[in-house]
Parts: structure tokens; C-alpha cells; sequence
């Protein structure tokens, strides 16, 4: 389990996310290997990423704005919206089989994945008015579909903001931001759903198990720190190349556990 807190960390704080693409699908077969009821599995590990997700993207985020790579703006607006997204993707969460909910996934990660490889890096200012109506859309579908799959949202909120003409740094720092705001609503969501559904499980308040949090938050953000700065001295269009191939590297990973489920 240490060992897995490293990388989570560093992509966190380098390509802006909260670890949750690495972090579920490892502590679903640790909870696994310990027996967790199979009716909980899911749940659990996502609330679990969630929490440990909160310190780590705070880590991330000091270390961005250090460099000056958060846009603040665009989080007090866009924010409102995310929220209520994360609370409905919740409740789908109950309602999705886990199957379905990998197989969207994976798809919804090979196309960010392939528009952040096929574009350029942009010269020029921020040309495409990021206004309300593309806030609500974009702000609500980021934290419905990051929900109940316990990540925070920066395979479609970097690829969104690149769109919108934001450098790729400042794409990541805003995007990681974001994140925080989806893994505190998050695993608010799913420590509470734990604690209505009466879930018993060991160790564990709620959908959150104490133990795995205790052992990932200080590994995790101390590496979200070298995450963020090692990505600043990086080139842009290499940096979103990276990003691009990452998401497909997950993506490739979910659509295998779909054929396989």
C-alpha cells in the first residue's frame, strides 16, 4: 500500500488529478483481498480515494499557485456547478452497474486522451469566452461523471480548459483545483451514503476505511509537491502529450476490466 501511494501522489501533482485513476482500482483489490462485502467494494475504495484525494490536491494546488498556474476565477464560478454534479453522480452510482460504468468510462478517456494529443499549444490569449451557459454544462457533466468513479475530474476539465485557450500549465493547475473541490464533495457523498446504508465494515466510517487513508495522505502529498514542480519545468506540448498518452494508458486499463468483468 506504500508503495502505491507514491505514483498516486506524483501524477497528482503533476498531471493536476487526484490519484483516484491509480488509487481505485488498487485499494478495490486490497478491499477484496480482506474479504470486503462485495455489495461494498466499489463504494469504498471510491470514498476512500476521495479522502485521501482532499489533502493530496490541497498539496497540489499551493504548489501550483506558487507558480502562478491557478486561475481562481475560473474555480468561484465553475465550482457551484461541479458540486452539484458530483452529488447527482453520486446517487447514479447507486443506480449504474460497475460494468456500464467502465465501459463509459474508458470511452469518455480515449477521446479527452486523443484531443489533448491531436492539439497545439496556443500562442495567442484565451480567445474562446469561457461564459456561463459552457460553466454549467461543462462544470455539472465534470463532477457527474468523476463521481462514482472516484477521480477528480482532470482527464475532462484540462482538455476543457485547453479548449477554451488556457496554456497547458495553468490548464493543470486550475484542473487540480478542481479536483479539490470534487473530492471533498465526494467523499461528503459517500460518508454519508455509508453511514444511511448502514454499511458494516471493518476499520471503516462510512464508505471511507481509516487505515488506508492514514497510510496514503502523508506519502501521497508529500509526492504531489514534486508532481507540481517537476511539471513546471517541463516543455507545454510535451507536458500535454504526456497528459494525452496517460489517459489513454488508463483508458486502455478500464476497457480491459470490462472485457474481463
Amino acid at each position: 500500500m506504500m508503495a502505491a501511494a507514491v505514483p498516486v501522489g506524483f501524477f497528482a501533482g503533476f498531471f493536476g488529478i487526484g490519484g483516484g485513476l491509480i488509487s481505485v482500482p488498487f485499494l478495490f483489490f486490497v478491499f477484496e483481498a480482506f474479504n470486503v462485502d462485495k455489495d461494498y467494494l466499489m463504494h469504498l475504495s471510491v470514498g476512500t480515494a476521495f479522502s485521501i484525494t482532499i489533502l493530496t490536491a490541497t498539496a497540489s494546488v499551493l504548489t501550483h499557485r506558487k507558480y502562478n498556474a491557478v486561475d481562481f476565477n475560473i474555480i468561484k464560478n465553475y465550482g457551484t456547478f461541479v458540486i452539484i454534479g458530483v452529488f447527482s453522480g453520486t446517487l447514479m452510482a447507486a443506480l449504474m452497474n460497475t460494468k456500464t460504468l467502465l465501459f463509459f468510462f474508458s470511452a469518455v478517456v480515449y477521446f479527452f486522451g486523443a484531443y489533448l494529443l491531436l492539439q497545439s499549444e496556443k500562442k495567442k490569449k484565451i480567445k474562446k469566452k469561457f461564459n456561463i451557459f459552457p460553466r454549467i454544462i461543462f462544470g455539472f457533466l465534470s463532477g457527474l461523471i468523476s463521481a462514482p468513479m472516484g477521480i477528480t475530474g482532470a482527464m475532462m476539465n484540462v482538455p476543457i480548459l485547453r479548449y477554451f485557450g488556457y496554456p497547458i500549465n495553468l490548464a493543470i493547475g486550475s484542473s487540480a483545483a478542481i479536483g479539490f473541490i470534487i473530492a471533498l464533495f465526494g467523499s461528503i457523498g459517500f460518508f454519508t451514503s455509508g453511514l444511511m446504508l448502514k454499511a458494516d465494515i471493518p476499520l471503516s466510517i462510512g464508505f471511507i476505511n481509516i487505515p488506508a487513508f492514514i497510510i496514503f495522505v502523508p506519502i501521497t502529498t508529500f509526492m504531489a509537491r514534486i508532481g507540481a514542480k517537476t511539471v513546471q519545468d517541463l516543455d507545454r506540448v510535451k507536458t500535454q502529450r504526456l497528459f494525452g498518452v496517460f489517459l489513454y494508458v488508463i483508458g486502455t486499463l478500464f476497457l480491459y476490466r470490462f472485457l474481463v468483468t
